[in-house]
């Protein structure tokens, strides 16, 4: 039975309180955190990267979702353009969708060469190790989700004009290839499941019960995040509150609020 709303903001929370702590935690102690979401198509790598982030100082906490490399980044070292996003000393960073690109979508849909695909799953276990070596906490998620539950939600896309910018004409080609996604997706499981980055799957035909367990998993392997509060000192104002009050400019006229009848 899938988690319904209320319930699900109920069991979200003490995870939020959990993630904040998190957050300090990594400050404190300079600690560098990569979180990689992979998956499906409408699997719900947005949702469950914004359940994370939500609560987060947005300073501390980056999301990186890059577009179509360049002319300048197709002819870089493939692994380049996302090096410059990886985490600083108390950062934590979320890809939406990663250097993975070459394993699934590129090599599904025939934007990749097979000798760049090849090169490439010989060359990311060895880019990882340095990663992880170098002291950065990696994690890797992919995101499971039926056809018939993807075809469900593209439906949903199509049908909601606030969600239809999430459709691309390489969605539509997609639909068509899901047992070809699955192939790449084993392809990689094969050759990049490795004891420094392992891969973990969660399934998303559920995105709220998925969203509540992958950051269950991804709180579990942290060590203890308890970091005691940092002691603020806040004295009394010592007067009144002020209005605000403007000279040179005004503030614009406030929308127009139709009354609800509950006033």
């Amino acid at each position: 039975m899938a988690v319904k709303r209320k319930h699900y903001d109920e069991l979200l929370e003490p995870l939020e309180l959990e993630l904040v702590a998190m957050a300090h935690w990594a400050k404190a102690r300079g600690e560098r955190i990569c979180v990689l979401l992979e998956g499906r198509d409408t699997a719900g790598k947005g949702g469950v990267i914004k359940a994370i982030a939500d609560r987060i100082n947005p300073r501390q906490c980056r999301v990186v979702a890059l577009p179509k490399p360049s002319v300048d980044e197709a002819g870089q070292w493939y692994f380049q353009r996302y090096v410059s996003h990886l985490p600083s000393a108390g950062q934590i960073v979320l890809f939406d969708r990663s250097w993975y690109n070459r394993a699934g979508v590129e090599k599904v849909m025939g934007f990749a060469s097979p000798e760049q695909v090849d090169a490439f799953l010989k060359a990311v276990p060895v880019f990882e190790k340095m990663l992880v070596d170098d002291g950065i906490r990696l994690f890797k998620y992919w995101l499971s989700c039926s056809q018939a539950e993807q075809e469900t939600r593209f439906a949903e896309r199509l049908e909601e004009p606030l969600k239809r910018w999430k459709l691309s004409p390489i969605d539509v080609a997609a639909r068509t290839k899901y047992a070809e996604y699955t192939q790449a997706r084993e392809d990689m499981f094969r050759v990049t499941n490795t004891g420094w980055a392992p891969w973990t799957v969660v399934d998303f035909d559920d995105q709220r019960l998925g969203r509540l367990t992958l950051i269950r998993d991804l709180l579990d392997r942290l060590p203890d995040t308890k970091v005691a509060d940092e002691t603020i000192d806040w004295p009394d104002l010592g007067h009144p509150p002020l209005s605000e009050a403007f000279g040179v400019l005004q503030p614009i006229p406030p929308y127009p609020v139709p009354s609800s009848g509950d006033d």
